[in-house]
């Protein structure tokens, strides 16, 4: 019986490796007929485990999804890296998971073996996670389902959404894509009533129900991400500015975050920043942080800031 167990053991770390194996690859892994191959798939069916088969010269075995969620082998860089996730998605931005993910953690922490017990206690033990100066929105674990499911299956959805200032509206929509940037989430979606694509913060929107009708999924315009970033520059923050930055663009460009904004080149040595926050001391220290000379004339909230801020480093200079 332990040598039967361990074989079985063996065979379904093998069949959880994404691929198809045919008997007799099997059979020489483990050194076994094809007939005790076959017993042995039966034995794990019967535990559970959905096995799926198909005939031919091309055919093979390969571990499928079932109805209930069985036991899973991992080695053990898989069993740390898990861990790892779920103390981090106990902490994380989506909000509804945290004492789930406790829950699954603890149950894999009570199996861990010692020595990787301790590894994960290390980590715990040794790491400060600092606060984040800004931390982000938290967003509905729930809505983020109803979102992907919405994407996979192509039905139009309805939503009531909050503009950054504050307004109110629903919105009609494909939605396409969930993109996660910095510590946000947006939903890329072609608005049906203004037939256009949009980008929207997930934070500020909630899902009504029910779905609408499946739609043809459209060709996407360009790269998600691109969109996003263009989206979240020009139109998802409180406060907006175009500078106008005395350095080359790709100088620019290497020096700030995509999701701080966006350039545009004016000649070889000048080029448009065209940037956002949502709020004006978070604007100015993205361009202090550029190292080049700028001059913005609006929003006039962030002039007068920076006028601010230009007398208080005078005066912090004077001996």
């Amino acid at each position: 019986m332990l040598e039967t167990s361990a074989r079985l053991l063996r065979l379904l770390s093998l069949l959880q490796t994404p691929r198809d194996w045919t008997g007799t690859e099997l059979a020489e892994r483990l050194e076994v007929s094809a007939r005790t191959i076959r017993n042995d798939v039966e034995r794990l069916r019967a535990l559970g485990y959905p096995v799926n088969a198909t005939r031919g010269s091309v055919g093979g075995y390969r571990l499928g999804a079932g109805a209930d969620l069985p036991p899973l082998l991992l080695d053990d860089e898989e069993a740390v890296a898990v861990a790892i996730g779920l103390r981090t998605a106990a902490g994380g931005t989506i909000a509804g998971v945290e004492e789930t993910s406790l829950r699954a953690l603890a149950k894999l922490e009570q199996v861990l073996p010692s020595r990787l017990r301790r590894r994960v206690n290390a980590l715990q033990a040794y790491t400060i996670p600092v606060p984040r100066d800004d931390p982000g929105p938290r967003v509905d674990a729930k809505t983020l389902t109803v979102l992907t499911a919405a994407c996979r299956d192509h039905e139009q959805m309805r939503f009531g959404y909050r503009a950054h200032d504050g307004s109110e509206s629903v919105r009609k929509v494909e939605p396409y894509r969930l993109v996660n940037w910095g510590r946000r989430w947006y939903l890329v979606a072609w608005d049906l009533d203004r037939g256009d694509w949009r980008t929207y913060r997930v934070d500020r929107l909630t899902p009504r129900v029910p779905i609408g009708p499946r739609f043809t999924p459209r060709d996407l315009p360009e790269d998600v991400t691109d969109r996003v970033r263009r989206g979240v520059s020009s139109a998802a923050w409180r406060y907006r500015a175009k500078v106008t930055v005395d350095a080359p663009a790709e100088e620019v460009t290497a020096r700030i975050n995509p999701a701080v904004g966006t350039v545009e080149a004016v000649d070889e040595s000048t080029c448009l920043l065209h940037t956002g926050a949502d709020s004006i001391e978070t604007l100015a220290v993205h361009l202090g942080l550029l190292n080049a000379p700028f001059r913005v004339t609006e929003p006039p909230q962030l002039v007068d800031y920076l006028r601010t801020l230009a007398d208080r480093y005078r005066d912090a200079t004077r001996v």
